[in-house]
């Protein structure tokens, strides 16, 4: 159908079972698809070559008339020496460079091009804490605007809920966006630059604070009888049990558990582990028992605690401080406070100071003392751990302190 297009012809045009085109003079053409879809295109000549343009908007969302009237606009620019295909594209590209010089445009390009080198489990905890601390915060700020002081108090807002680590990640993953930002051109500044300076002070052993033995009856009784979940109960126990660090603990997964050996394994390499140390953390009875317990409830999913809004991930690092928090506990305990306390506690019933720091994993177990054991000192420590277990369940009932029960091996 050659010559002018109308409106009566564009509306009987019906779908074919190919795509098919009608011309409508000075190269506007009208695309009718097979499943009666109407896309506008310019044909045009540049350089010798045959270009086709989109119109943008399909009929009749852009009626004829305004086609028409695009279509001459798009001829002038021609005329002048203008690609009009080259003109938008420029014009894309200088839209999102001007959206990337906001902060989540940002970090999102950082993410999506870093994560392709990422373990799964790295990307994960990255995209998660993206999520929570760094976009709700920063998101809609632009790039130029944000300060040095700004980001230190939002790392030590994150300190101060009781994640030290995950702020010196933070401050990591700041700087890496903003390198990322400026090797991009999107913008000139680095505000953590001087971010080291700013935050050191407020970290070190005092964001690790734990409760003396005096005080841990009355602990042990408020977590038994507090209203919270199973899972972050479970987790702060377990963290207690074991002495093993939190992000190893609200990581932990099924299939490191070997609980008719009453054992916990972890594999050199793990995600969370300093240093990716393999380490062999015996179980005492009870957190066997709560285990089992667990695993009616998670047992199907990877991790022993579940996330509450997913349960393919791990439990949030801030569940068991805010648990702790909310018993009233906050500047007194905290998660990692707890290996403080078990070191203290067992350091001065006179349990042998190696066993206790294996079971901190304090140093690769491959090189202690020239031994290829891996299970150095496994024995020892499971009666010690039982021993700190069953004190435990004592102070827990009687409200007295005493001396841990060293009994028989």
């Amino acid at each position: 159908m050659a010559g002018k297009l109308t409106d009566l012809a564009i509306r009987k045009a019906q779908p074919r079972d190919k795509k098919y085109k009608l011309s409508g003079g000075h190269g506007l053409t009208l695309i009718v698809m097979p499943d009666g879809a109407k896309y506008w295109r310019l044909r045009y000549s540049w350089v010798g070559k045959e270009k086709e343009l989109s119109l943008g908007r399909p009929y009749p969302e852009l009626t004829l008339k305004d086609a028409e009237a695009e279509v001459m606009r798009l001829r002038q620019l021609i005329a002048s020496g203008v690609d009009p295909a080259e003109q938008r594209f420029q014009a894309k590209l200088e839209s999102k460079q001007k959206a990337a010089q906001v902060f989540a445009e940002a970090a999102e390009a950082w993410f999506e091009f870093r994560s392709r080198a990422w373990a799964t489990r790295t990307s994960e905890q990255v995209r998660e804490y993206l999520d929570k601390d760094l976009l709700p915060t920063l998101g809609q700020r632009a790039l130029s605007a944000v300060t040095t002081r700004e980001l230190a108090t939002l790392s030590r807002s994150i300190e101060e809920r009781g994640a030290p680590d995950v702020a010196k990640k933070a401050r990591q993953w700041l700087a890496s966006i903003f390198s990322y930002a400026r090797a991009n051109g999107w913008t000139s500044g680095d505000p953590t630059r001087d971010l080291r300076a700013v935050v050191l002070p407020s970290t070190g052993a005092k964001n690790y604070p734990h409760l003396t033995a005096d005080e841990l009856p009355e602990f042990l009784r408020k977590l038994d009888t507090f209203d919270a979940s199973t899972l972050v109960k479970g987790a702060a126990m377990l963290a207690l049990w074991t002495a093993n660090r939190p992000g190893v603990t609200r990581t932990l997964r099924w299939a490191e558990l070997d609980l008719d050996d009453a054992l916990w394994i972890i594999e050199r390499g793990r995600d969370d582990m300093k240093r990716g140390y393999s380490h062999l953390t015996p179980l005492p009875r009870q957190a066997v028992d709560m285990l089992r317990e667990i695993h009616k409830l998670t047992g199907t999913f990877e991790y022993v605690f579940i996330g509450r809004n997913d349960p393919r991930k791990p439990l949030s690092d801030g569940a068991v401080n805010a648990l702790l928090k909310r018993l009233g506990y906050r500047g007194r305990q905290t998660t990692h406070g707890f290996r403080h306390l078990i070191s203290t506690a067992l350091n001065e019933q006179g349990y042998e100071s190696d066993w206790v720091e294996r079971q901190l994993a304090h140093g690769d177990p491959d090189k202690i003392r020239g031994t290829y054991n891996k299970a150095v000192y496994l024995e020892p420590r499971r009666k010690m751990m039982q021993d700190w277990a069953d004190y435990l369940d004592k102070l827990r009932k009687d409200g007295k302190v005493t001396s841990l029960d060293k009994r028989a091996a």
